[in-house]
């Protein structure tokens, strides 16, 4: 279920229009996500309307923001922690489709229901928009309108690398370019040259690389024999040898 539902960025009803504006417009300014999400393309007054839409929500690890098939009134930025987006098979196979972190959008491309869920791997905070006011505000927005359609054009750059990943691809290759591709979709929480966070379990990297947890599991051990990686904890790696893994990303080796 979804967790704090309590829209913190709506207007006050105790504040004047002009201390509603300028708290809405604090609140913003201090998002740590907004200079790497979609708000990042707006100032004032767009950034108080864009604010004055958003319902805050706070999800708890495994709390459900959307689930396949419901109806799909809402799109949402992520800005905070991490989430899961994920499809069931008919035979109850879930197919993971990305992680989410935060500067991420999430319902570009959503029709009336919602084709796939979406789950929080960790607490995280979101920003909840209904579609019309939200898509009102788009149309009078021309930086606003840019940057979503970029997003756009990223997310099926996305889907046709996923597509190489899984239908091209061995295991080693699969791991091997998820580690070394996993950092930059984070860039809220910078790590060390190297280190790479795991917000997510063994069997949901299993799921996103489509392959079974028992293979995952064997290729990070082989990984870690050939000096390739370390793994200090279950939610860190630290990658070795960087070039060589590279290799093995573009199947070098």
């Amino acid at each position: 279920m979804v967790v704090a539902l309590k829209p913190s960025l709506a207007p006050r009803p105790l504040l004047s229009p002009d201390r509603a504006d300028r708290s809405i417009r604090s609140d913003c300014e201090r998002c740590s996500a907004r200079t790497i999400s979609v708000c990042g393309a707006v100032d004032d007054p767009d950034l108080q309307r864009l604010g004055a839409l958003a319902e805050v929500i706070k999800l708890e690890p495994g709390a459900v923001l959307i689930r396949e098939g419901e109806p799909a009134p809402h799109v949402f930025n992520i800005t905070g922690g991490s989430l899961r987006v994920y499809k069931l098979l008919p035979d109850g196979r879930r197919q993971i489709t990305g992680f989410l972190f935060a500067g991420d959008f999430l319902g570009l491309a959503i029709g009336e229901t919602y084709v796939f869920s979406a789950e929080a791997m960790e607490v995280s905070t979101v920003c909840r928009f209904r579609k019309g006011p939200f898509r009102a505000l788009v149309a009078g927005s021309p930086p606003l309108e840019h940057m979503l359609l970029h997003r756009t054009s990223h997310e099926l750059a996305a889907a046709q690398n996923q597509m190489l990943l899984l239908g091209r691809k061995t295991a080693i290759e699969r791991m091997a370019s998820f580690l070394l591709d996993l950092p930059g979709h984070d860039p809220s929480r910078p790590t060390a040259p190297g280190h790479v966070r795991l917000p997510m379990k063994r069997g949901e990297i299993a799921d996103y690389l489509g392959l079974t947890i028992e293979t995952v599991s064997r290729v990070l051990t082989r990984m870690k024999v050939k000096g390739l990686i370390s793994i200090p904890s279950q939610n860190e790696l630290i990658v070795e040898r960087p070039e060589r893994l590279r290799q093995h990303a573009s199947g070098e080796v």
